[in-house]
């Protein structure tokens, strides 16, 4: 379920709050081909089942960035923020990869609200968004996210 955010500024009375999760997506192969297509990493561990399959993790494995960008899927569907001009990605801290996805597995996003500053057009959040693999212990992804949403005019 999705937070609806009524203005920037309520982001900072957020600060320790957890949110979502968010549905499942199954990571398909069509999409790590498609990823390997766009950054040129045609990797066989991600683009050849059939290496893959006798390889380390036993099947095509999706890209650690194509995780790291599943991110800018989940913080929308994870928090919405309203009377905003526009919403952009100011950058990361802390990216860690503690699992793999498998082709065929399923994750989700959560997060957690870890900082908000007002700024002079608007408030700067950090959410550390984790990516979970269902039914593994370990997260494929965490990402301290850094989100700057304008106010509007």
């Amino acid at each position: 379920m999705t937070n609806i955010v009524k203005h920037p500024l309520d982001l900072l009375d957020m600060v320790g709050q957890s949110l979502g999760p968010t549905e499942w997506m199954t990571m398909e192969q069509s999409r790590v081909n498609a990823f390997a297509d766009a950054t040129d990493d045609h990797q066989w561990i991600h683009v050849d089942p059939d290496k893959a399959a006798k390889g380390p993790f036993g099947a095509c494995i999706a890209h650690g960035y194509l995780t790291l960008s599943l991110a800018n899927k989940f913080l929308p569907e994870l928090m919405t923020v309203e009377q905003v001009s526009m919403g952009v990605n100011y950058g990361t801290d802390k990216v860690r990869f503690p699992n793999a996805v498998k082709v065929g597995q399923r994750i989700r996003g959560r997060g957690d609200v870890i900082s908000a500053e007002q700024t002079n057009s608007g408030v700067q959040a950090v959410v550390r968004v984790t990516i979970d693999i269902e039914g593994e212990d370990r997260p494929a992804c965490v990402i301290d996210t850094i989100s700057r949403f304008y106010y509007s005019a």
